[in-house]
């Protein structure tokens, strides 16, 4: 239990700091940023929403209980990250520009596997999601 507790809370703290960090700064004004986001076509409104909606999953992955709106969290970050590379690839962002949200996908799924391996635990080998 000990170890799946300690991958689980890494991968977790990684990926909802990511999110945060990731909603803060799209409500602090900058220039560069909005230029670089300018070829995507998003206003900045889109961006707005999608920082208020991930800072919502983040309560909602860290409030204990309510299986299913971890679900609903745990698939909007997978959606919003691969639309964000989905963007950038079409826009023909460089490689370095979105090259690591793949790797974040990663951690999102091992957060999301060790997520349901500490529900079994906890609920004797039973699914969780009602």
């Amino acid at each position: 239990m000990k170890k799946i507790n300690i991958i689980y809370w890494i991968s977790t703290g990684l990926i909802l700091a990511l999110m945060l960090f990731s909603a803060i700064g799209s409500f602090i004004p900058n220039p560069e940023a909005a230029q670089k986001m300018a070829p995507m076509g998003y206003q900045p409104y889109v961006f707005h929403f999608l920082a208020v909606a991930k800072i919502l999953g983040i309560i909602a992955i860290l409030t204990p209980g309510f299986p299913r709106l971890k679900e609903w969290a745990y698939a909007g970050f997978a959606f919003d990250m691969i639309g964000a590379a989905y963007s950038m690839i079409v826009t023909n962002f460089a490689i370095s520009d979105w090259g690591m949200i793949p790797v974040f996908l990663v951690i999102l799924a091992v957060s999301y596997i060790y997520h349901h391996k500490r529900l079994k635990l906890k609920t004797g080998g039973k699914d969780a999601v009602v």
